[in-house]
């Protein structure tokens, strides 16, 4: 498959232009050749002055001849509007990305997807629910869109890898940078049994104004968007609110209302996203797949523990367990410890301990 032209390349390469430009651009001079090679004077009009001089003066010269060598490597590829398998989703989205770079499975891009977002501070249970879920939607045959941060997003990507539909992780810097750094591996394995997306030129670092971007199209490509887990000021509500507004499905998984991370969901109910606590109910919003595997309900809580079931769902102090089953602090430790290494307890901080669904 060839890639796209060098005009093309720099048209989106070229500092200032932006997707809203671009496509101004190809609508007023017919294609990216005739437009790459107008006058300043013809193209100051539509994407500003500064725009214009830097798309006039090859600025960005540099920055096409190292794409064209990146997506010379192994499993690089880049992805134009004009492109066949650029997400027809995406493409009717608000300004729609020119170009994407890809790391992976292009075939990806062919499936139908579903969005799982939520907070970076999620918690034990947050981000259990988040690779539960993925990985009961992948089961059935979606591909799950995130966007590798830290918390909810990595536990979405990690549950849908475990299935053929995968993964795909649209990321807010260039594709050739990590962020967060201790998603590197985590980054690795989606890009080899997954896919990497990002509108974001080589060596582009993790800007604030980028992640909005992200989000749009993380939104774009999904049926449905999911947020599990979610503080009133996260990113993820961004990716919500912007999937509510292209007509997708939004579901949100409700938490305690002593969670803090749990109030974002709780305000997107509110404006009428679907509250969901199953994939069986994911599934009755954006409809099943033709041979879709049966559900995987999430993880319930493992029977026979009384102090699990002196727990409850929230986070507890040792010594407060111990008033609760009538037991010493001492005797407390040694079953919360043997609860951890069971993965069915997660220790957090100021000393308190949060109970995990189990199968």
């Amino acid at each position: 498959m060839s890639g796209p032209s060098r005009a093309w390349l720099s048209l989106a390469l070229t500092p200032g232009i932006g997707p809203v430009g671009f496509l101004k651009l190809i609508d007023a001079f017919g294609s990216a050749e005739a437009a790459a090679g107008a006058r300043a004077a013809q193209t100051e009009k539509l994407i500003g002055r500064e725009a214009a001089e830097a798309l006039q003066n090859g600025a960005a010269a540099e920055s096409v001849d190292a794409t064209q060598a990146w997506a010379a490597g192994e499993g690089c590829h880049l992805i134009s509007l004009l492109d066949d398998d650029y997400p027809p989703q995406l493409a009717e989205a608000a300004s729609p990305p020119p170009l994407l770079f890809a790391r992976g499975r292009r075939e990806l891009l062919a499936r139908p997807m579903l969005a799982i977002v939520g907070s970076r501070a999620a918690t034990p249970q947050g981000k259990r629910n988040a690779e539960d879920f993925a990985s009961a939607l992948a089961a059935h045959g979606y591909t799950i869109v995130s966007g590798l941060a830290s918390g909810i997003d990595a536990a979405a990507h990690l549950g849908a890898l475990a299935h053929p539909a995968s993964t795909i992780a649209v990321i807010g810097t260039g594709i050739d940078r990590v962020y967060p750094a201790s998603n590197r591996l985590l980054a690795h394995r989606v890009a080899a049994e997954g896919l990497i997306l990002s509108e974001f030129p080589l060596g582009i670092g993790p800007l604030s104004g980028n992640f909005p971007r992200r989000n749009r199209i993380i939104a774009g490509l999904a049926r449905g968007c999911l947020v599990v887990e979610a503080g009133t000021a996260s990113g993820s509500l961004i990716s919500a609110r912007l999937a509510m507004e292209s007509n997708r499905e939004v579901m949100a998984i409700p938490g305690s209302i002593h969670n803090a991370q749990a109030r974002g969901c709780h305000r997107l109910i509110k404006d009428g996203a679907r509250l969901v606590e199953t994939p069986d109910e994911v599934l009755d919003e954006v409809g099943r797949l033709p041979a879709a595997m049966p559900a995987a309900a999430p993880h319930d809580t493992a029977p026979g523990s009384p102090l699990l079931d002196a727990m409850g769902c929230e986070p507890i102090l040792a010594d407060e367990l111990a008033d609760a089953v009538g037991l010493t602090v001492a005797e407390v430790y040694a079953m919360l410890l043997e609860l951890e290494l069971d993965g069915r307890v997660a220790s957090m901080a100021g000393g308190r301990y949060q109970r995990l669904a189990q199968n």
